[in-house]
Formats: structure tokens, sequence, C-alpha cells
């Protein structure tokens, strides 16, 4: 995907990571992260219903995505992860479930760079070794 649906997309999915990120570090519940982050960003109508999708999947969902987290990185808890990380981790997973209509790799794809931009200088190959375990799972017939 390119163009300006593209770049849109990508600001959005760094909007939830930032939810994400607000909620795991505080201790907030996901739509309350958003009500605050929602009132300092301007969005378009197709990025709001973007970020509510996955912050409704992380709200209703949160217990199985993390599972699901757990199972694709072997051998690292969730809590010894960066708190950046698991965050980048959520919201992908999150919109594999929320989005079957977004291509799974574009998901990864985003979440790497957004890992890259915010983490560590290992979390971009660190999330794509978790994120194609678990996507390979979810959407199987992508890969």
């Amino acid at each position: 995907m390119s163009g300006p649906a593209a770049g849109t997309r990508r600001r959005a999915r760094e909007v939830a990571f930032r939810v994400a990120f607000q909620a795991d570090v505080a201790g907030d519940a996901y739509p309350f992260a958003w009500a605050l982050r929602r009132e300092e960003e301007s969005l378009s109508e197709d990025q709001v219903e973007l970020i509510e999708d996955l912050v409704r999947v992380l709200e209703s969902d949160g217990a199985a995505i993390d599972e699901r987290l757990r199972a694709a990185a072997e051998h690292w808890p969730l809590q010894r992860l960066a708190a950046t990380d698991r965050a980048v981790l959520r919201v992908a997973v999150a919109e594999l479930v929320a989005r079957p209509g977004s291509p799974a790799r574009v998901v990864l794809d985003e979440a790497i760079e957004i890992a890259r931009r915010y983490g560590s200088a290992e979390s971009g190959r660190f999330v794509n070794g978790v994120l194609d375990r678990a996507a390979r799972e979810l959407r199987p017939a992508e890969f």
C-alpha cells in the first residue's frame, strides 16, 4: 500500500501505539488512555475508526492477545519486554484480529518501523520475529 492512505494509517498506528504504551505504563484502561490522547491529536475519521477498533479489541481481548504474544515470544515473559516493544506487539496483534482487511505483511512492516523508531536497536528485529510467528498462526492463508 502506498499513497496518502498508507501515511494516514501509519499515523493512526503510531497514535494507537502511544495509547497502548500509556495504558501499560500508567496502568490506565485503554479507552481512558485513548480519551486523553484523542484531545491532543488532529485525526481524520478513518484514523479515529482504526484507533477505536484497536482500542476496543485491546480492551475486550487483551488477555487473549497477551496469551498469543506469550506463545509467539517463546522464552520471553511479557513483563520482561521493554514497554515500547510490548505496546507495538499488542497493537499489531489487535489489528491482525480486528481488521482482517489489513494485509498481515503491512501490519508487520508498520509495527517493525514503529519499534525501530521508538524502541531499542534490537526492537525491530525482535518485533519482527514475534509478530511473524503470531501472524502465521492468526492468518496462515497470507503466508
